[in-house]
């Protein structure tokens, strides 16, 4: 039987600069966009708000969807094949200037727009994102 895993982000932006997280996954660390696993009996809004109130005791609005996974995309930490699906959505922090919770597994960063590029980025569905991101900010 097929498994899959899906996964919600989210694209905060705040005076030209782009919240990532850097997260320590079985020994590695990862620089990634914030958010995580769909619980069972969620929605992607409601478990992206949770992810970011668990992970970095930030409240969030969830803006508009950002893009979903169109190409198939095996797990990078699962020995089992397991296929990721991932939703991004542009998300507003309520204080955007308060400090985010960091420890020694994950912590936060703000980095200027014109730093990100998909090459910074450790995940291909991340790096996808960004090219996204990019092609969206230079659209007319």
């Amino acid at each position: 039987m097929a498994k899959f895993t899906i996964r919600v982000y989210g694209i905060a932006s705040h005076n030209g600069k782009i919240l990532l997280s850097k997260e320590r996954i079985k020994g590695a660390y990862y620089l990634k966009f914030p958010g995580g696993g769909l619980e069972f009996g969620e929605g992607t809004r409601d478990a992206l708000t949770r992810e970011f109130l668990e992970e970095a005791n930030a409240e969030v609005e969830v803006l508009e969807h950002f893009y979903t996974t169109d190409f198939f995309q095996p797990s990078t930490f699962h020995a089992e094949p397991i296929q990721v699906l991932s939703v991004y959505y542009k998300v507003r922090l309520f204080y955007p200037n308060q400090p985010l919770i960091s420890d020694d597994k994950q912590t936060f960063i703000w980095i200027d727009e014109g730093q990100l590029t998909p090459d910074r980025m450790d995940l291909p569905i991340d790096q996808k994102v960004v090219e996204l991101w990019q092609f969206r900010k230079q659209a007319p």
